[in-house]
């Protein structure tokens, strides 16, 4: 019979798992660039951590996530289990069970249980240690239980209370061998301390605020309101007044900690203060900690401090042999929230993720993270403009939001009112975040295909409508509208705006500060262009959705077939995604021939489908390329182009009085990020000032207020010289040269 079950069971299988139809292999997923990094938005409140336990070895909290986590204490030697006898071992027990009419009590160090069990008269009310309180459902009366060795249940009953007090609370803090009690008699609110190895109880203070005084104590001092005293001291003692910054928050040693997690109203509320109870002596713990505190059940007390989302640490504060505080020591580091990203941009060297990353609604700013030249960021992230409410787009637009950045630090907008009429606005300006220039453009449902430097191009809703918008200056003016025009295929680079010329192919440069044509390029399109870019020498064409496309490169006079479909150009390549199959790809032309790779293969579900501003983006001032990924982070993707050389777009150095309160503010556009040297010289040739710095995305930025580099100051007309290195190191630096005055 054995073997005749076994054969059967051979056959069963074999039956099973012959080969069937043959399949198509599934297709394999292309390769694919590994990113140089990944970044988030991160929510610009620090996350909230919740302590629910702290004891000797580790900590149970959360961390905004809802969840319970456990952390043990790094390099804590875990304390041996000594038993419910030993009370001070408490320190480090959990409540691990809560079995009907009974708590299972876990010394967490060493695994070792206990229980204790109560009556159907009595229900639970808090565990401290070895210890737990029930009350009594008649007579509201405290007991402490206790297990002991024999498996049994110590029940302790509190003796000391005055008869016909009211208890209002049971506060525990830093003890696990005292529980507090605040109780009124007569109309007189008193407070004291549970010894919780008899139940007997001690009144410290009376006449005490009868509303929630705030109670901290250890095995030492007991704080109430503004008064502290020994828990050893005599009966009869009178509590000594304790003066401190902002709130109690715990006992450690002989130090009252004291600070506000709750409300930050001066410096003194912004950091954790430790207040000698022996001689009054303050001194500061912690600074920028205005986070969670907690006492933990071992004396000591833990904070949540830090100056950013990004630099938020738990820290944790032990007694001394003296009875001061030790150094404050991380315990680990509270992990950014994660913030849902609405928009991308790249430019210029910089990240700037679009999206509300506040707690409150209808607040979209974008937050700049700067990036080295293989795109890895290099820095925090910090809001680059104002909070903008969601309004700026139009209900059901898929190409929302509409967003430009400019290469100058900042971006442009759109911003539809109540009316539904659409403002441009360009934000972020490096002296004042919050500043909005803006210019309305008269129409509504418009789309801003093209920007640069001060120039935005906008594509009006209404049939025909294109208008070129002027921002010049350092920000904090309104735009002006400088251009209206016929609609038809454009774009802007610097101060020239492209258009299709009177023959197929041919597309012409009109310069918007001379007002005038200065240039026409035969591309080699075989059509008048549906579509314009232009980034440095580059021109991109295209002939319909669906017809040919090309590139035209003025610097070698050649043009450059790549393939057709919605693409963005960036400096020597395009980038598109494929919206059937998600997989986002990259055209290197810079050689003459179009070479195509896969940056990466896209969620299928979008978050939005803003295009080149939506979930990926590519930076035309010299940079790299961004995308998001299907767990919301953005990853950087190194381009692996060679860059054009380092240029002058467009220039703003108009003189003016150059003092300290109208300074000399020159605005120089570059294509590309750079480190720059500004000298200037005076009539004979000598150097008399010299500025340096980086640029803000690609633009340099500089002030000068007509001072010498020796506090001089002398009226009359100088020479400038700019020299800009690229700071990719590719390609000459450039060196232009012009003249301003001094009055």
């Amino acid at each position: 019979m054995a073997v005749g079950v076994a054969g059967a069971l051979a056959l069963s299988l074999a039956v099973l798992t012959a080969p069937g139809p043959a399949q198509a292999a599934p297709a394999a997923a292309p390769d694919v660039d590994t990113p140089v990094a990944t970044t988030q938005l991160n929510r610009v409140q620090p996350s909230g951590i919740a302590y629910f336990w702290a004891g000797t070895s580790g900590l149970e909290y959360s961390a905004g996530d809802g969840r319970s986590h456990w952390l043990d204490y790094p390099g804590v030697t875990p304390p041996e289990h000594a038993g419910p006898d030993d009370l001070a071992t408490g320190a480090d027990v959990v409540v691990s069970g809560r079995p009907d009419g009974g708590v299972t009590l876990e010394h967490r160090s060493t695994g070792v249980t206990a229980s204790v069990t109560y009556s159907e008269g009595q229900s639970f009310y808090d565990a401290i240690g070895w210890n737990v309180l029930v009350s009594d459902k008649t007579s509201g009366g405290v007991h402490i239980l206790r297990p002991t060795a024999d498996g049994g249940t110590k029940d302790i009953p509190l003796t000391g209370i005055p008869a016909g007090a009211r208890i209002d609370a049971y506060p525990t803090s830093g003890s696990v061998t005292h529980v507090g009690i605040v109780y009124t008699l007569d109309g007189t609110t008193s407070a004291g301390l549970v010894d919780l190895a008899d139940g007997s109880v001690h009144t410290y203070m009376t006449n005490v605020a009868p509303v929630g005084p705030r109670m901290v104590f250890n095995d030492r001092w007991l704080v109430v309101g503004r008064e502290a005293i020994r828990v050893d001291a005599a009966p009869g003692t009178e509590p000594a007044p304790v003066q401190y910054p902002a709130k109690s928050l715990a006992v450690v040693g002989d130090q009252l900690m004291a600070g506000d997690p709750d409300f930050v109203s001066g410096p003194d509320d912004d950091k954790l203060t430790a207040v000698s109870l022996t001689t009054g002596a303050q001194r500061t713990v912690l600074k920028d900690s205005d986070g969670t505190f907690g006492p933990t059940l071992d004396g000591g007390m833990l904070a949540t401090a830090g100056t950013s989302p990004t630099d938020w640490h738990v820290y944790r504060v032990l007694p001394t042999a003296d009875g001061d505080v030790s150094a404050p020591e991380v315990v680990f580091t509270v992990p950014p929230q994660r913030a849902i990203v609405d928009g991308l941009m790249l430019a210029g060297g910089e990240l700037l993720m679009y999206g509300n990353a506040t707690n409150t609604a209808n607040a979209y700013a974008a937050f700049a993270v700067p990036l080295d030249k293989d795109g890895r960021p290099t820095g925090e992230q910090a809001r680059r403009g104002p909070y903008l409410d969601w309004t700026s787009c139009l209900s059901g637009d898929a190409a929302c939001p509409q967003l430009r950045p400019l290469g100058n630090g900042r971006y442009a907008v759109l911003y539809t009112d109540s009316d539904g009429k659409q403002s441009l606005e360009v934000v972020g300006h490096s002296t004042n975040v919050d500043a909005i220039d803006t210019v309305a453009t008269g129409d509504l449902g418009g789309r801003l295909p093209s920007g640069s430097g001060r120039y935005v191009l906008y594509n009006g809703g209404s049939a025909g409508v294109q208008k070129v918008a002027d921002f010049a200056g350092p920000g904090g003016m309104d735009g002006t509208i400088t251009l209206d025009r016929p609609r038809t295929a454009a774009a802007v680079w610097g101060q020239r705006l492209w258009t299709p010329g009177s023959t197929k192919g041919s597309v012409v440069a009109y310069d918007l500060k001379a007002k005038r044509n200065v240039a026409t390029v035969n591309t080699g399109a075989p059509c008048t262009p549906s579509e314009i870019q232009a980034v440095d020498t580059w021109l991109y064409w295209t002939c319909g959705a669906t017809g040919p496309a090309g590139v035209y490169d003025r610097a070698a006079g050649r043009a450059i077939s790549v393939p057709s479909g919605p693409a963005a150009l960036a400096d020597g390549y395009l980038v598109r995604e494929d919206r059937t199959t998600h997989v986002l790809s990259l055209t290197d032309f810079h050689t003459g021939t179009a070479a195509t790779r896969t940056l990466a293969v896209l969620p299928a579900q979008d978050q939005n489908t803003g295009g080149d501003t939506g979930r990926w983006t590519a930076d035309r001032f010299g940079g790299n390329v961004a995308y998001l990924t299907d767990g919301g982070k953005v990853a950087l993707v190194t381009a692996g182009v060679p860059t054009t050389p380092l240029a002058q777009m467009e220039a703003q150095t108009d003189a003016a009085t150059a003092t300290t309160g109208d300074p000399w503010r020159p605005i120089w556009q570059l294509s590309k990020p750079s480190t720059w040297t500004l000298n200037l010289f005076d009539g004979r040739g000598t150097i008399v000032r010299t500025l340096t710095g980086a640029s803000t995305a690609a633009a340099v930025e500089p002030s000068w207020n007509g001072a010498w580099d020796n506090a001089s100051r002398v009226p009359g007309t100088y020479t400038w010289e700019l020299t800009a290195k690229p700071r990719d190191g590719q390609g000459p630096d450039l060196s232009v040269t012009g003249t301003t005055t001094v009055k």
